[in-house]
């Protein structure tokens, strides 16, 4: 009976520690910059620690933002900086990235698994909106200084409908949050369906309900 319960203990603890590390799990440690092995040779959920000897100021400092990414064919682009690229932030749980728009770009619908994303916009005028599981659609124009959220695996897009190029930065609750778009190969990306989607994307309101969250559902917005 002894040996039953400390089975049954044991695995309880163990139950209960993956539960708690479905999302990032918490930090043990004051830091864990990242260290970059030159063979990995073993794998873990994560990145391993520097050495604590040998951690310095500039493992908390990036640059990586300070210019945009290359855009795409909707006129954007989105970079995004995780532990890998900024050490410091190894087992912190977070993420950042900063996308550029052109006057009229878009970010395409595209989701995070593992993350929700908060944006800062610091530059034009964007429209943000994202699709709930109820096929209803939340939108806003955001002007400089505003903030919004996309809840974790929700799909969501940005539309530059003003007349400038815009910035926005954006904070991810996840060291790796991961992304899954709609690729611009999935459906017709001629200059004429593209302005197409942006303005039946604009004409979205509050209440409206997409078709369905599959992918020929999702294909009727961009048709």
């Amino acid at each position: 009976m002894k040996l039953f319960a400390n089975i049954f203990f044991m695995f309880f603890v163990a139950f209960t520690s993956i539960q708690h590390c479905y999302a990032d799990c918490e930090n043990l440690q004051d830091t864990c910059p990242t260290v970059s092995p030159k063979k990995q040779t073993i794998f873990i959920n994560g990145l391993p620690c520097k050495n604590p000897a040998n951690i310095t100021a500039q493992d908390f400092k990036t640059s990586e933002l300070s210019n945009p990414g290359s855009k795409d064919i909707f006129g954007a682009s989105l970079k995004f900086v995780t532990a890998s690229e900024f050490p410091g932030l190894n087992t912190l749980g977070l993420s950042i990235g900063r996308t550029d728009m052109d006057g009229d770009g878009l970010v395409n619908f595209h989701y995070h698994p593992r993350a929700t994303e908060i944006i800062f916009v610091t530059k034009g005028v964007l429209l943000a909106g994202f699709v709930d599981t109820k096929n209803q659609v939340f939108q806003e124009f955001l002007n400089v200084g505003d903030v919004f959220v996309f809840p974790k695996g929700l799909f969501h897009f940005i539309l530059n409908n003003g007349f400038q190029d815009a910035t926005a930065i954006s904070v991810f609750n996840s060291q790796n949050p991961g992304l899954v778009s709609i690729t611009a190969t999935t459906f017709d990306n001629t200059v004429e369906s593209l302005e197409n989607l942006k303005k039946r994307l604009a004409s979205l309101s509050e209440g409206h309900d997409v078709a369905n969250l599959t992918m020929p559902g999702l294909e009727s917005i961009f048709s």
